[in-house]
């Protein structure tokens, strides 16, 4: 961004910021209310700070769940968070999960990239509302296109979870919940509006609403960005664009948010949701510079019981990835992929109140390419499978007997392309002297090619075999007055890793891959700060004979932090962030290093009247250059304002 842009909107936000850390309260709150600050700043007492481990989470164990009672390591950002950190994207909001970084192409709308505990980029399962959301060409999803202004809460499970998911849960499951008007009372709209630097604006508009048996959410949401120049390319032809074309790159995107969902007089359950975004995206590139994207999610569901021990459910979701390429304005390709899924799972209910789960997964998914711009569907010539499915079943056992707790999974899949393959898992963990709980869990998973990897026109590579893993981890796990803590190590294989081989200019299989790490977080309040911390070590070989033997896999720094601090004052609220990265690697054979970088955010927010909040963030606060991927950038110092008005 230009010097003079950032000056422009400076002083507000630093005038914001200083009244927000000096001033006091304007007007006392009464005892039974809580002002819109207060609930954007977190928790303010140390009791407060422990009840969220109260928390139900579904995605663990595919059953609701006590954060504080999953032996597995869970990660859960709700509403309050992402209103407390005015986070602007999901990027955002998972770089402070322990365990996982993020590699960006550049900006705003440029595609992400997460590695989870130092699997590959598509090991991470990404689900919304339960429906599968990532591209059956690319594998990965699509993270940059939703709003986390229709998002109501995101659960990260780190760890692999084929065991209960199937294919891609390597690294472990990431599960994204839209806002559903559950626990709003009558019908309440909201709406907010920003704009902030590179001449962005952002705005949404929705209503909400519930009553004893219905609750509704349905929201518009729009951003548009001028954005800064996605690649710099050391020469004409050179760098990961392999252009030098050194203008703005752009995005705009509109999404559309409706979940439902009705409990009938007999006590059946029925939920529906519908996301939708349309984005159009400027980047640098020889072969394409700009795309118009589609990403839909279609989930339905209805559940009951039968009898008293008996849950079932049936489900179907659909979800959709399209594109259509240009260049310099011409269309050139087009990409649509879809993915039915059907599931029927049933919770059952022992006699000493252990849990049994039983049930059976169905997933179709299908590719459609236009790769030379005739519009006709060629996607991997005659080499080419343009569909496939998987029909999957598994089991899990919850038991609890005192202070002993065990979770058992176990899974089988038949692949119509790969054949059939058998996951499991185990954890055990034991509670001692009141606070502390220590696990240790082994888990398998597996991982399919995509269809890119396979039939993608000049790289595919239709010999790759399927990925799998074995996982093993230890943790230990404190739950006090004052907050909580937790510390984790663990090690994975992975046999025939997929990675670009730069000697084939196709994907390959590594035969062995080894990566190991650990991970510790606490979440605290100090004289009323909020204050979390997460640091993650991380050390990843290539293990395979051949010129990169003993090399780091790229991408994934061996250490990184996250500090965040919030407090608020009455009607205002304050807070910063530091986020710090080791150097690490953009390639395979460890000659081009990404270099290590330390960002600071601040933010602050006030309430000017009931219900109405103004809410300012200065970002990369000393301007820092870096890049997560070699060549293309990243933001430089920037601000932003948003107006919320969200009644309680």
């Amino acid at each position: 961004m230009s010097i003079d842009r950032f000056y422009t909107g400076l002083p507000a936000c630093v005038v914001l910021l200083c009244a927000a850390f000096v001033s006091g309260p304007v007007a006392a709150q009464p005892a039974s209310q809580t002002s819109t600050a207060q609930r954007t700043a977190g928790s303010t007492t140390a009791d407060a700070a422990t009840a969220r481990l109260d928390d139900i989470q579904v995605t663990a164990t595919r059953t609701p769940q006590r954060v504080s009672d999953t032996l597995a390591a869970t990660t859960v950002i709700d509403r309050d968070d992402i209103e407390r950190l005015q986070a602007r994207s999901v990027r955002d909001l998972l770089r402070r999960t322990p365990g996982l970084t993020i590699a960006n192409n550049g900006g705003p709308g440029k595609s992400s990239s997460i590695f989870l505990r130092g699997t590959e980029s598509d090991h991470t399962l990404v689900l919304v509302d339960g429906v599968e959301y990532r591209s059956a060409t690319a594998g990965a999803a699509a993270i940059e296109d939703l709003a986390v202004e229709q998002i109501e809460r995101i659960e990260i499970v780190r760890g692999p979870r084929s065991s209960l998911y199937g294919a891609d849960a390597i690294g472990g499951v990431i599960q994204i919940f839209t806002r559903n008007g559950r626990g709003v009372s009558g019908t309440r709209p909201y709406f907010q509006i920003g704009a902030g630097s590179d001449s962005t604006y952002e705005g949404q508009v929705g209503v909400a609403g519930s009553d004893d048996n219905s609750h509704y959410n349905l929201s518009v949401s729009g951003r548009r960005t001028d954005g800064f120049d996605a690649c710099s390319a050391e020469a004409a032809g050179v760098g990961g664009c392999f252009t030098d074309e050194p203008d703005d790159d752009g995005y705009d995107r509109v999404s559309l948010a409706f979940n439902y969902g009705h409990i009938f007089d007999n006590g059946v359950a029925w939920d529906l949701n519908f996301l939708r975004a349309e984005g159009s995206v400027e980047f640098d590139g020889t072969a394409q510079n700009a795309s118009d994207t589609i990403q839909q999610i279609i989930g339905t569901s209805l559940s009951w019981r039968p009898v008293d021990t008996w849950r079932t459910k049936l489900a179907y979701g659909n979800s959709r990835d399209d594109s259509d390429n240009f260049l310099d304005g011409r269309y050139v390709t087009a990409f649509e992929t879809q993915r039915h899924q059907l599931s029927w799972q049933n919770d059952i209910t022992l006699p000493n109140d252990d849990l049994f789960t039983l049930g059976v997964d169905y997933k179709l998914e299908s590719v459609d390419g236009d790769t030379d711009g005739d519009r006709r569907n060629d996607f991997g010539g005659d080499l080419r499978e343009d569909s496939r499915d998987n029909t999957g079943l598994f089991a899990q056992y919850l038991g609890d007997w005192g202070r002993h707790h065990v979770q058992l999974s176990a899974r089988g899949d038949d692949n119509e392309q790969f054949g059939e393959h058998a996951t499991g898992s185990a954890a055990y963990g034991i509670d001692f002297a009141d606070a502390y709980t220590a696990s240790i869990s082994y888990g398998t998973a597996f991982k399919a090619p995509t269809f890119n990897e396979l039939y993608f026109p000049n790289y595919g590579n239709p010999d790759l075999d399927p990925e799998e893993s074995d996982s093993v981890e230890v943790g230990l796990e404190g739950d006090h007055d004052w907050g909580r803590w937790s510390l984790r190590a663990y090690q994975t294989e992975i046999d025939d890793l997929i990675a670009y081989d730069s000697a084939t200019f196709a994907p390959a299989n590594i035969e062995d891959t080894r990566i190991r790490g650990a991970e510790a977080s606490v979440g605290t309040a100090v004289a009323d700060w909020q204050l979390n911390a997460q640091f993650t070590w991380l050390d990843t070989e290539n293990r395979s004979a051949g010129p990169n033997q003993g090399n780091e896999l790229p991408r994934r720094p061996s250490h990184s932090a996250q500090f965040d601090v919030d407090r608020a004052f009455g009607r205002y609220s304050a807070g910063a962030s530091l986020t710090v990265a080791d150097s690490s690697y953009d390639d395979a054979s460890n000659q081009n290093e990404l270099d290590s970088y330390q960002l600071v955010d601040l933010r602050a927010s006030v309430e000017v009247a009931r219900d109405w909040l103004v809410q300012a963030s200065l970002n990369n606060l000393f301007d820092e250059d870096y890049r997560t991927v070699r060549f293309y950038n990243q933001p430089d110092r920037n601000v932003f304002f948003t107006l919320r008005y969200q009644p309680e």
